[in-house]
């Protein structure tokens, strides 16, 4: 069937025609452009048109009575030059405070279903104040060759998440790439994931936000270098579907769509899968005092929790909370992650404070989350990778009891305060840390949660790097211009008895061990181990446990460290390979060695696991076939006391004796090669503060 193209009706030099109604946001037809928005409230509507960032639209179109059905206004615009022009929408409708209605005609509102935005096309570029309408949707035109583009083979259990900043990556002159900060200078560093064994990047929010946020009451916030702050992080979200333009090299050309499709290509090519921060929770608008960008427009009633006086209910922590089982808001939650699935080809998401899409129109907590059901069964994203951060600023704690459908994978908050109270010297851990490492079955029956429920992370964005862990005792903000008030307080870190900076050679040498024993547990733990980009070079932010503001060199990776910690990027490199070498740690291995059991707790003595408060030493053994079929042993043994121990080891079949793969105690040497590795048959020493590793293939 042929579509009828033919204009219908005109608005001054503009054909017009009544649009497609099921076609959200702004779509490419035959002779035009169809332009379509949802508003429950609105008595009228207006497509606003600008060329080449003019202050003042040079259009501005009135929807006819007859183009509306239901909430829905669809206009078809034709012979439109869609490649210069920009849009917004004005809506007009009821203005009550009281009960949330605040439609307003005077704004210029964003298409919340907009591909592409411009306004912030360039990182840090101060937003021009004469410009009546800051954030501008636009029209994309989708060819981007991506069909060849396959979807990665990796199973979930075997993945090793790298989380990044996307532009901190890079930024830094020593990563020595021609696009620093951008997509198109990670591509320059993909060899070096590749080298260090990473197979899935997860990266902090790429959703259009704006950097300048901190840009208030006219005044530029610096910290005492000189530096700006701006919303580094960008947990901000402006706009769900489009790229941040900011990241992107061709930015200012408007080519952020098809910069992050090419890097999403090669990283693909390289057998990495990629995972996006996604941030539902809540939008840039804020609260009252916050301005006009998009939903509150539209419709602020649907789209954000509200009091019974239509104030803002803010489970986020960032001034509203978005209405995420609104059924209209939970259509356009599907809508965007399949968009990114099937026009991207991204390989999941990790959700921020995802226990708010569980929370009901009121707020209170729901058992059964229609957005999260739907998103679990949708036939699109049936092979995504769902992550849920499982808590939210309104007190909503569900490690462990989020609503996951026997599919969603959840950051273990758990693991990591226990991991670090454990190896930190902390009493009465002893039973924690051997629940974690064994898979957090307490936590995650594998029977209805599935095999890859825990996310092992002990370091994230949000805290200390695994570094500043054994370097500071307290948190150290001052430079972000809150007098040190925000970040978390309690961090369980240890500065191994120096405050920040040294050059104390035995403080330096306790450091390096404490990281390393850290790793060693996070690769050989049950579960899907995620590791902060940098760590695994000894980075540094200085103490700075909230570095959400820092665009400088306090968040951006130094590669020079890579360097002068090379042998600790060794270490790391050697741990993922081991990992990747023993199908038992993913629980893909078939079968177990014949009268052992696949996880068995262990003590000084074999067999013998002490569970009581004041012990500091655990042994786990896990067992499993190899690929090739043979019987698989290894044993971790974890001192965190401050003195040596004697252990004894668990017999093997036949006599055969252990092979100790790595001891944490040796700097350099950490992982030992095969041609000098111990063999120990029953008895060895268990170094202090230190972990060991022991394998056995029969």
């Amino acid at each position: 069937m042929q579509l009828d193209i033919l204009p219908t009706d005109t608005f001054k030099q503009f054909k017009i025609r009544r649009g497609f109604f099921r076609l959200n946001g702004s779509s490419i037809v035959p002779g035009g452009v169809n332009f379509c928005i949802y508003s429950a409230g609105a008595t009228s509507c207006e497509l606003v048109l600008f060329k080449d960032r003019a202050p003042k639209p040079f259009a501005i179109i009135p929807y006819p009575e007859n183009y509306r059905v239901g909430n829905v206004f669809a206009m078809i615009v034709l012979d439109l030059d869609y490649e210069n022009i920009e849009y917004g929408f004005r809506i007009d409708g009821k203005y009550d405070k009281t009960t949330g209605d605040i439609y307003d005609r005077r704004k210029i509102i964003l298409d919340p279903y907009a591909k592409m935005v411009s306004g912030r096309n360039e990182w840090g570029k101060l937003p021009d104040k004469d410009n009546i309408f800051q954030y501008r949707s636009k029209v994309v035109i989708s060819d981007f060759e991506l069909d060849s583009d396959l979807p990665q083979k990796t199973d979930h259990g075997d993945l090793i998440i790298y989380e990044t900043h996307l532009r901190g990556f890079t930024r830094h002159e020593s990563s020595k790439v021609k696009h620093p900060g951008t997509y198109a200078g990670f591509i320059e560093k993909i060899p070096y994931l590749k080298e260090l064994g990473i197979n899935a990047v997860e990266f902090l929010p790429i959703f259009e936000f704006d950097e300048n946020e901190d840009v208030i009451n006219d005044t530029i916030r610096y910290d005492s270098k000189g530096n700006r702050l701006l919303n580094y992080w960008g947990y901000n979200p402006i706009s769900f579907f489009a790229p941040k333009a900011g990241y992107a090299a061709s930015g200012k050309y408007s080519m952020q769509n098809y910069e992050f499709k090419n890097l999403i290509k090669e990283l693909h090519k390289n057998n990495i899968k990629v995972i996006l921060d996604v941030v539902f929770n809540h939008t840039a608008e804020g609260d009252e005092r916050g301005p006009y960008i998009s939903f509150k427009g539209i419709d602020n009633k649907a789209y954000y929790i509200l009091g019974p006086n239509g104030e803002y209910y803010n489970f986020s922590g960032c001034g509203n909370t978005l209405n995420c089982n609104n059924p209209i808001v939970r259509q356009m939650i599907l809508n965007c992650l399949r968009h990114w699935t099937a026009e991207y080809h991204i390989d999941g998401f990790r959700f921020d404070l995802a226990s708010i899409l569980g929370r009901n129109q009121d707020g209170s907590p729901m058992s059964n989350p229609p957005l999260l059901e739907l998103l679990t069964f949708d036939p699109l994203l049936n092979n995504t990778i769902l992550i849920a951060e499982a808590w939210d600023a309104g007190g909503l704690y569900q490690v462990g009891t989020f609503p996951a459908y026997g599919k969603w994978s959840e950051w273990n908050g758990h693991y990591r305060d226990d991991v670090r109270h454990f190896l930190k010297g902390d009493l009465g851990f002893a039973q924690a840390i051997v629940n974690r490492i064994t898979g957090s079955e307490d936590i995650y029956n594998p029977s209805n949660r599935g095999n890859y429920a825990s996310i092992n992370f002990i370091t994230c964005h949000d805290g200390f790097t695994l570094w500043d862990l054994f370097s500071y005792n307290e948190k150290h903000n001052e430079e972000n211009g809150w007098n040190n008030t925000d970040g978390a307080n309690d961090n369980i870190s240890w500065n191994c008895g120096v405050e920040g900076e040294t050059t104390d050679p035995e403080i330096l040498t306790l450091r390096r061990k404490m990281v390393r024993n850290a790793a060693t547990i996070l690769f050989c733990s049950i579960g899907i181990p995620m590791l902060l980009a940098g760590d695994e070079f000894c980075n540094s932010q200085f103490g700075n446990n909230n570095a959400y503001c820092q665009d400088n060199e306090t968040s951006w990776l130094n590669w020079n460290q890579l360097q002068e910690n090379h042998d600790m990027f060794l270490f790391f490199k050697q741990l993922i390979a081991f990992r990747k070498e023993h199908p038992l740690f993913s629980r893909a291995s078939e079968g177990t060695p014949k009268n052992y059991p696949a996880v068995s707790l262990h003590g000084i003595n074999p067999w013998q696991f002490d569970s009581s408060h004041g012990n500091r030493v655990v042994c786990i053994m896990l067992t499993g076939k190899t690929e090739d079929g043979r019987d698989d042993f290894i044993y971790i043994a974890i001192n965190a006391h401050w003195e040596n121990h004697r252990i004894n080891l668990p017999s093997l079949p036949h006599d055969t004796p252990w092979q100790l793969i790595i001891n944490t105690e040796f700097d350099d040497k950490a992982f030992i090669k095969p041609q000098n590795r111990p063999k120990i048959y029953q008895q060895n020493t268990l170094n202090a503060r230190s972990v060991s590793v022991y394998n056995a293939i029969i």
